[in-house]
């Protein structure tokens, strides 16, 4: 392996299937579905059992019943998943100098300069065998000079098994795999260079860039790097984020309680947004509430890990109805969702239909294109404009209103 880079890729094989066959063994070897366990639910996970049908992530469930009538149907445990995950966390963060961990099942770490002391291969391979030792769960990785080749080798490699890919060797490899295997090459990006005849990546990197450019645009200049092995991305230390919140100290305390709800549901809707935007379910939600007397009460109150609107906006909606006294004024509302896990890919993974599902990407990508404000509840029109944020970046939160405390 180079002495510049190493970068080491990992991602738990079938992970909500592996959690559940640790739980119950007589789901080995069986084709098992995880997900809502009614017909209008989604498949979150399923085993290789169950691939071979033709069932998928994201499928119906009703569909992919069909396809494989004598398949196990779990019904997910998000709680249990975020517990294994972090059992796998903890392993990789004593075992190597930085690593990154983008979702609940899938990790970076940077190995370069170990090759001096150990061999990153062989780095690599041992905390891949400690992992599978301490957790009991299958584990799959992949090692080049960058995160690109790294991430499609551990594709390559899966199941449950492990591919180094040497320095000089990146293009051979990638060359005979389906464009598909690109990191954000997604089904829509799939089809548009499928009707160009394009769906091998060696094609991809026998185009000039220009021609890629000029049909995809900066996206095409990403895909042919990619494709041609070139990827300088680093590895970002991983620090999980336990809370978000948000709060509106208003410029002239109020008893307008149609003015209160407006904005607390907007606030809610915001502050839900952002989790999704950063790939995070939340396990608690908090209602605060100020006084004009400055008596500051909160309540909070643990539900389903979620990152839905209707699952999540009642929930504060209740503490908001049991902490509101409609005495006195309010100076100040506030909400805050703790307990955050990642791997929020679906919007609820285990109860929600695919036609909720549809609805919220559908939202989030209006709110992406035309601003935050873009879909909103009628109740919260009164509400002003909450400004772009991203809580999981760093940038800049929400000015609501003049911030006096």
């Amino acid at each position: 392996m180079s002495a510049n880079r190493a970068i080491l890729h990992m991602d738990l094989d079938t992970f909500f299937v592996s959690c559940e066959r640790l739980l119950d063994r007589r789901l080995v070897d069986k084709p098992v579905l995880i997900g809502g366990i009614t017909d209008r639910g989604v498949v979150a996970s399923c085993s290789y059992e169950a691939r071979k049908f033709g069932i998928h992530s994201a499928m119906p469930m009703r569909m992919a019943r069909q396809l494989c009538p004598e398949a196990i149907v779990v019904r997910g445990n998000s709680g249990i998943y975020s517990k294994y995950s972090d059992l796998v966390t903890d392993v990789i963060k004593e075992n190597v100098p930085l690593y990154e961990k983008t979702s609940i099942d899938e990790f970076y770490a940077d190995l370069s300069g170990m090759d001096k002391f150990f061999g990153c291969y062989k780095l690599a391979s041992e905390l891949r065998s400690k992992i599978m030792r301490e957790t009991g769960l299958p584990i799959s990785f992949g090692l080049s000079t960058n995160k690109t080749v790294s991430k499609i080798a551990t594709g390559e490699a899966k199941p449950n098994n492990e591919l180094q890919i040497l320095e000089g060797t990146e293009k051979p490899f990638l060359s005979p795999l389906s464009v598909r295997k690109i990191p954000m090459v997604g089904e829509v990006t799939y089809r548009s260079l499928c009707d160009l005849g394009i769906k091998r990546i060696k094609t991809v990197q026998e185009m000039p860039m220009q021609l890629m450019q000029k049909v995809f645009g900066k996206n095409g200049e990403v895909i042919w790097k990619k494709a041609n092995g070139i990827d300088n991305s680093p590895v970002v230390q991983y620090h999980e984020r336990k809370s978000i919140s948000t709060e509106r100290t208003f410029d002239r305390d109020t008893t307008d309680i149609r003015k209160l709800e407006g904005i607390i549901t907007a606030m809610t809707e915001n502050l839900i947004y952002q989790l999704r935007r950063g790939n995070k379910l939340t396990a608690c939600v908090t209602f605060k509430i100020r006084y004009t007397d400055f008596q500051t009460y909160t309540m909070q109150k643990r539900i389903p890990y979620s990152s839905a609107d209707h699952k999540i906006l009642p929930v504060v909606m209740e503490l908001y109805n049991k902490l509101y006294n409609r005495r006195l004024l309010v100076r100040l509302v506030g909400v805050r969702f703790s307990h955050l896990v990642e791997g929020g890919h679906q919007i609820d993974l285990f109860d929600d239909n695919d036609k909720i599902i549809n609805l919220y990407q559908a939202m989030d990508r209006m709110r992406e294109r035309y601003g935050d404000r873009a879909v909103i509840k009628a109740s919260g029109m009164s509400a002003k404009s909450i400004s772009r944020w991203n809580p999981f970046t760093g940038e800049p939160p929400p000015l609501l209103a003049n911030r006096r405390q």
